[in-house]
């Protein structure tokens, strides 16, 4: 039997290697010969090479193959408010998969502030490092500012995975899903519950695609005109959303509705609110570990395709599947920006790694085939 202890496995790993990450040198540094290649006196040359051209540092340096993953632990996975050095093990993790999917030498950087103003400039100082700035389980609202904030000032793509990889890997198995049920994504009547960094960007995403009909709903209830309690994203979402001007709560929202997409928390959709929807509904029940809806729940109350965040069941909605590919491609086209164009094409790619979509397999499985490559191609062709 398989020993699924993976708490203890993972703390046990974790002790005897003492983390995920750790540095080597792509230099060999046996001789005094090496060293003075390596380092002094001939580091002189690339450092006045890069004072010349600043672009040299792509091919000089770590720049080009380098992202920095950096968090303020305010909203890690499921954990919530947990601090930056307990996120800690998270973005070596990201790290790692930069590493193993992307050949990207990623550094997990986590920061000892939750202030908004205070991370920016702490980014601003070290981004001339790296070729990329991923950053990872920061809370809503700041993640936008943040985010929004960097992407202006800086000469390098900046992603907030927590948003973006998640709406480019949900775009990704919806535009199958609508394959399966035989109806054009454009004409689909979408649900998302969940106003958090997620649902937004999923919200954004979806009628950047041309999804024209979209209700998001928050922890109040369906956002719309009859609101007056909406700031921020929110509120600029009103006009691109609920263009019927659906009121009340997530039930209402969903009667009639083609998808369901979960961002939010456990058990809050019941098989009563399934069967309400248009017939054979796609759901996208994507709280982890739990789902709004349980998969075996859904299927029982009429859903035609399921997807969830978890490894165990079909059509695992993972972040994975997207941002190593996503910034190598980033990388190699020395991108300043990542556009929508990019994401909805990083979202095409995915989709068609699964050359002929079912109900129970809508998405590549990372542990079957690295879509890294794939994505990073479309990306460096928009």
């Amino acid at each position: 039997m398989p020993n699924h202890d993976y708490a203890q496995r993972s703390m046990d790993a974790h002790k005897v290697h003492a983390g995920k990450w750790a540095v080597t040198s792509v230099m060999p540094l046996e001789t005094a010969d090496d060293l003075s290649i390596a380092y002094t006196p001939g580091v002189a040359a690339p450092c006045l090479a890069i004072a010349a051209d600043p672009l040299a540092a792509y091919d000089l340096t770590m720049k080009g193959r380098a992202v920095a993953v950096v968090s303020d632990g305010s909203s890690v996975l499921g954990l919530g408010n947990i601090g930056p050095m307990a996120g800690l093990p998270v973005m070596e993790g990201k790290a790692v998969l930069y590493k193993k999917y992307a050949n990207i030498d990623a550094v997990p950087i986590v920061l000892a502030s939750q202030n908004a103003d205070e991370i920016v400039e702490a980014v601003r100082m070290i981004a001339p490092t790296f070729g990329g700035i991923h950053l990872e389980d920061i809370a809503a609202p700041a993640c936008f500012d943040i985010e929004r904030r960097l992407s202006e000032m800086l000469d390098i793509p900046v992603m907030h995975d927590d948003q973006h990889a998640t709406a480019i890997v949900a775009l990704a198995g919806l535009m199958n899903a609508a394959k399966v049920v035989g109806r054009p994504l454009e004409s689909m009547h979408v649900v998302v519950n969940g106003a958090g960094a997620a649902g937004v960007a999923i919200t954004r995403l979806l009628i950047d695609a041309g999804v024209a009909n979209v209700i998001l709903v928050d922890s109040k209830g369906v956002i719309g005109n009859h609101r007056t309690d909406l700031t921020g994203e929110k509120a600029v979402l009103v006009s691109l959303t609920n263009t019927a001007n659906v009121q009340g709560g997530l039930a209402e929202a969903m009667q009639g509705a083609d998808v369901f997409i979960g961002v939010s928390k456990p058990n809050l959709v019941s098989q009563d609110m399934v069967k309400s929807m248009a017939p054979s509904p796609i759901i996208f029940a994507l709280a982890n570990p739990v789902p709004e809806i349980a998969y075996d729940d859904a299927k029982a109350a009429g859903a035609a395709v399921i997807a969830t965040g978890r490894s165990d069941y079909p059509n695992q909605i993972n972040n994975v599947l997207v941002y190593p590919g996503l910034f190598r491609g980033l990388l190699n086209r020395r991108a300043s920006k990542l556009t929508s164009v990019m994401k909805i094409a990083a979202a095409t790619a995915l989709a068609g790694m699964v050359a002929a979509p079912t109900a129970e397999n809508i998405i590549p499985r990372i542990i079957e085939m690295n879509p890294a490559e794939t994505i990073a191609k479309a990306i460096e062709s928009v």
